[in-house]
């Protein structure tokens, strides 16, 4: 089991929100991934810090932090005092990249940076080697449960290619879509951080679910 697992708590049960937290907790899932909206730069909003505070004093497991808001910068601190240990930004959303990284970094968060569908990876040439982690959306970010994007295949393929060829020392992850039918299509391409929302929460069993996505 060299891949990480990391469950979408957009996905859970918010009325359960401590029990679904538990579950990942009980799980063989290493990290929880957790989704900042602000209806502006996606069409959703999410929740905000006391929720994630919350998350945070239940959650045995780290905090894998994905903004999909604008004006990023304005929250570094705030996120690192909720308790995020991986703060991912988009890249679509910050005008100078490489002072956001660096930000999160002194904040004491890996940083991470993510990338719309219809963004070409050779965009995170001038700061592969500044990042900790690279999120490939593989739906339209906003929405769970939406239909994996197949062109992300060859953006994975394309991101190991380029993370060797610059020496890189990053994590590739996939945002959107993730499920049993797909999992080791992507684990083959190069993945090595599994995002994994409705295929988790809507199943019967869903730490049998996430064995499977960990390939146990």
């Amino acid at each position: 089991m060299s891949h990480i697992v990391a469950p979408s708590i957009l996905s859970a049960d918010f009325g359960n929100l401590s029990r679904d937290v538990q579950m990942i907790n009980d799980s063989k899932a290493q990290w929880v991934h957790v989704d900042i909206m602000d209806g502006v730069f996606v069409p959703n909003l999410s929740f905000g810090f006391p929720v994630m505070k919350s998350i945070k004093k239940s959650s045995t497991k780290p905090l894998d932090v994905h903004l999909m808001i604008i004006d990023p910068d304005r929250y570094i601190d705030d996120f690192a005092a909720a308790g995020a240990d991986v703060l991912t930004v988009h890249i679509e959303a910050c005008t100078h990249l490489h002072r956001t990284v660096s930000a999160i970094h002194e904040a004491g968060m890996k940083a991470g940076v993510a990338l719309n569908p219809h963004t070409p990876v050779s965009m995170l040439e001038g700061i592969l080697n500044e990042i900790d982690l690279v999120c490939l959306m593989s739906v339209n970010p906003g929405f769970g449960g939406q239909k994996y994007i197949e062109n992300t295949y060859k953006k994975i393929r394309d991101l190991v290619k380029m993370r060797v060829e610059y020496g890189a020392d990053l994590k590739i992850e996939v945002d959107g879509g993730v499920s049993l039918s797909n999992y080791q299509k992507l684990l083959d391409a190069g993945a090595d951080v599994l995002v994994a929302g409705n295929s988790v929460f809507s199943s019967t069993d869903p730490q049998s679910t996430i064995k499977q996505l960990l390939n146990l």
